[in-house]
């Protein structure tokens, strides 16, 4: 028997469970954990459902098709011992990328990190610690659609289904996060809306705050307004200096997007409008 996992998303109407229920049961399948909603703003079904089935994932997939086709659904089907393939971009801050690859080795992260890049050098000894190929894809104003060209090019050749933006200090073009809509996951250093721009730790010392978060999202084209696929903040006091907050902030971005990623790679997360369904262990 085969573990997998099929996420569903459809327009709502009554029988959508039991059409899938019902062609997990004619292939022989058992149902192993399941969850669902209904976004009550969009009307859409979300389902996410983990199963066992002694049947070729071809069997399977024409199987699904077949018995949901009235639902018009937007069907994913996954191997659960089929890990995302995920190329990480970072700049000069390191502490997200090395969490994340040390998760990865120690078996704590669903993922495949196949590849890091960046826009400076300074990482690549992190990742060639863990053995992970780094590409330098230098960016400057006259050369950004060059870079990014690069960047698809990387995607393509790593055969990656996510992109992790672990502190990468770019914008990326409409058209890349186009490209890429739904694959992209940044981590940002406030709990949004925030502190916008550079030195944000200290421009939050500055106004005195009493919490400090990190956020992590879904890139769109509109600046830190994806989808948020999780958040978390700690509470500070007027005692704290901006190097503490530096320090807090980046213990937050960590684990923040550690758990973000591990939504995403185990397809947990769905994109409804401007917001997401997050099914949770």
């Amino acid at each position: 028997m085969t573990d997998l996992v099929v996420t569903l998303q459809c327009a709502d109407r009554p029988g959508i469970v039991r059409a899938l229920s019902a062609s997990i049961f004619a292939i022989g399948g058992n149902i192993l954990e399941n969850d669902q909603f209904t976004d009550p703003t969009t009307a859409l079904f979300c389902m996410r459902t983990r199963f066992e089935a002694d049947a070729t994932l071809a069997q399977i997939e024409a199987r699904l098709a077949q018995d949901l086709a009235d639902f018009a659904p937007t069907l994913t089907l996954r191997p659960d011992a089929r890990h995302r393939r995920a190329v990480v971009m970072v700049s000069q801050f390191d502490h997200c990328l090395a969490d994340l690859l040390y998760r990865r080795e120690r078996g704590d992260l669903p993922l495949d990190i196949v590849a890091v890049v960046s826009n400076h050098e300074v990482c690549a000894e992190v990742a060639q610690r863990y053995g992970v190929p780094f590409h330098y894809v230098p960016v400057t104003a006259a050369t950004k659609h060059l870079a990014e060209e690069e960047v698809r090019t990387l995607v393509a050749e790593h055969d990656a289904d996510l992109v992790i933006l672990a502190r990468y200090m770019q914008i990326l073009s409409p058209a890349l996060c186009a490209d890429l809509a739904g694959r992209i996951i940044n981590i940002h250093h406030s709990f949004l809306p925030g502190f916008t721009g550079a030195r944000p730790y200290h421009r939050a010392y500055d106004r005195g705050v009493k919490l400090i978060g990190a956020t992590a999202h879904f890139v769109t084209a509109e600046l830190d307004e994806g989808p948020i696929i999780e958040q978390d903040v700690e509470r500070v006091t007027h005692a704290a200096r901006a190097e503490d907050l530096v320090a807090l902030g980046r213990d937050i971005e960590r684990t923040v997007l550690a758990r973000a990623v591990r939504l995403v790679a185990e397809d947990r997360v769905m994109i409804v409008g401007r917001r997401t369904v997050v099914f949770r262990q």
